[in-house]
């Protein structure tokens, strides 16, 4: 079979070292493998650092430029260079592989016969993270689909020859403000694909000072929540969903006050509120999300 490993990067150096964990990929010699590297920035500002590293990888890559500060522009890029690959596995550009990664996670789906495998992603938190942010771990990522049957780009894999979402591609309206990844896989499992969990093809990923203060978490768990309302797909569901939404919020917002003095469980209740809170604004009025993508990565 051949596996296209698909990855955006945009304007990250440290994309290169993504790369060297790809080429150190082990329990899939005999699959032929490429990786497709699409870089999103007004100018083909990676194409340097990919093809340096480019020259140590053992299998071929596929470097396309796909401007500009649209994530949902490059992902379809990815897609339109993965052409009849028989899986197509999503990176992002800040993640390390383990060696075993696409090992455990093409086995997750082949045995349970399913067309889509999801793993975890591990944060990997500096010396002097503040505790609050480790302890509450929101950086890692887990499959949850027995909740939303959605996933993150980050770590998965789909069948993708042959199948019927094979001309599907990630909304481009969503492309500045996230959420794209929620809404794609979402469609397709609504098409018939399945997912599963593979909690062995593990990942991990830095998380810069910038990513681990209580307003970059509460914007990112806001628009999780305006994201979330695709769930819902009639009236019916949506104003069921905006009478538990708004009982949720108003309930973490009395337990953010009762651990007023412990800043770990205020912090949390706070961060779960603002899910809920995004979830009701969405629902009740025409506020924009916030653009996360377009400017400098942390």
């Amino acid at each position: 079979m051949r596996i296209d490993i698909l990855m955006c990067t945009f304007r990250r150096p440290q994309v290169a070292e993504t790369i060297a964990s790809i080429g150190k990929l082990r329990g899939v010699d005999q699959h032929e493998l490429r990786l497709v590297i699409a870089d999103n920035d007004d100018t083909d500002s990676a194409r340097q650092v990919v093809t340096e590293a480019a020259g140590l990888l053992p299998i071929p890559l596929v470097y396309v430029h796909a401007p500009a500060r649209n994530i949902s522009i490059a992902r379809n890029a990815c897609l339109d260079a993965a052409g009849d690959a028989d899986w197509v596995a999503g990176l992002d550009d800040d993640e390390i592989v383990t060696p075993d990664w696409l090992a455990e996670i093409l086995d997750a789906a082949v045995k349970a016969g399913a067309e889509c495998a999801i793993g975890k992603v591990i944060a990997d938190y500096p010396a002097d993270t503040p505790h609050w942010v480790r302890e509450l771990d929101y950086h890692s990522s887990y499959p949850e689909l027995e909740k939303v049957p959605t996933a993150n780009s980050g770590n998965a894999i789909i069948r993708w020859k042959g199948m019927p979402w094979v001309n599907e591609r990630y909304d481009l309206a969503r492309g500045t403000t996230g959420g794209e990844d929620t809404e794609f896989f979402l469609r397709l499992s609504r098409m018939g694909m399945r997912m599963v969990a593979a909690p062995k093809a593990t990942l991990s990923e830095s998380v810069p000072p910038n990513r681990q203060t209580l307003e970059w978490l509460a914007n990112r768990r806001f628009r999780m929540g305006q994201t979330h309302i695709i769930t819902a797909p009639t009236p019916v569901a949506r104003a069921k969903l905006l009478v538990t939404a708004s009982a949720k919020a108003a309930y973490c917002r009395i337990q953010e006050r009762r651990h007023a003095d412990d800043e770990t469980k205020r912090n949390f209740w706070f961060l779960r509120g603002q899910l809920h809170r995004g979830v009701v604004t969405a629902l009740t009025t025409d506020r924009p999300q916030a653009q996360l993508y377009g400017g400098d990565p942390a």
